[in-house]
């Protein structure tokens, strides 16, 4: 029976450390992808990123949208 017990604790614990690396992984990815492709506002995306993963998720996914948003490069003549 202690078996069981000890198999049951190791479950948790590799379940628990997997939910925890996917929770890190999901709040890295939109500044992550921002800062590869050169996003201006790249620190903006990442605590947004960040903020809404922790405070419900509901805002993640436009988050990530942001990230890959493309802005057209400013032109000289129009500043």
């Amino acid at each position: 029976m202690a078996f069981i017990d000890l198999f049951a604790w190791i479950v948790l614990v590799v379940v628990i450390l997997t939910a925890m690396a996917i929770f890190v992984a999901l709040g890295m990815m939109p500044g992550h992808i921002a800062r590869k492709r050169g996003h201006p506002w790249h620190e903006a995306v990442t605590v947004g990123g960040w903020a809404t993963l922790i405070f419900g998720f509901v805002l993640w996914p436009l988050v990530l949208i942001w990230a890959y948003v493309d802005f057209p490069a400013r032109n000289e003549a129009n500043k």
